[in-house]
């Protein structure tokens, strides 16, 4: 009996160490390219990338981020990004990408698409690339 609780305990513990953020879900190993927002085609180029558990990275029509997506699938929430400062003609839809990727709270991973949404009704579309 107390093999058996020894065992069960173990198995159960390497269940809880799973990565339950989107790269556990599909999102890892993968550029992630928005392709609209709110319904509306962005027209700039904006990539997300999953690389390991809890980190956020990409590239913004003007710089590079990187930041932390720590909460548990489906929920999201990209925080603490750290954003490089170059200046480029795109940085009003940069501003427009930041403001809605901040403000998701869901995400839906499919094979080749990856669905941000909130509760009030924005979303961002993102293909693989």
């Amino acid at each position: 009996m107390i093999r058996m609780g020894l065992s069960l305990s173990a198995l159960l513990g390497l269940f809880s160490c799973s990565d339950e953020t989107l790269t556990g879900y599909g999102a890892a190993e993968t550029q992630w390219v928005l392709q609209e927002i709110d319904g509306a085609e962005f027209e700039a180029r904006a990539v997300l990338e999953f690389p390991e558990e809890g980190a956020i990275t990409g590239q913004a029509p003007c710089n590079t981020f990187s930041g932390q997506q720590t909460v548990p699938y489906p929920w999201f929430k990209a925080e603490n990004l750290a954003v490089t400062r170059k200046a480029c003609p795109d940085l009003s839809a940069e501003n427009m990408f930041f403001e809605a990727l901040q403000a998701m709270t869901l995400a839906e991973v499919g094979a080749d698409t990856l669905f941000l949404s909130n509760d009030a009704g924005r979303k961002m579309v993102f293909v693989a690339e």
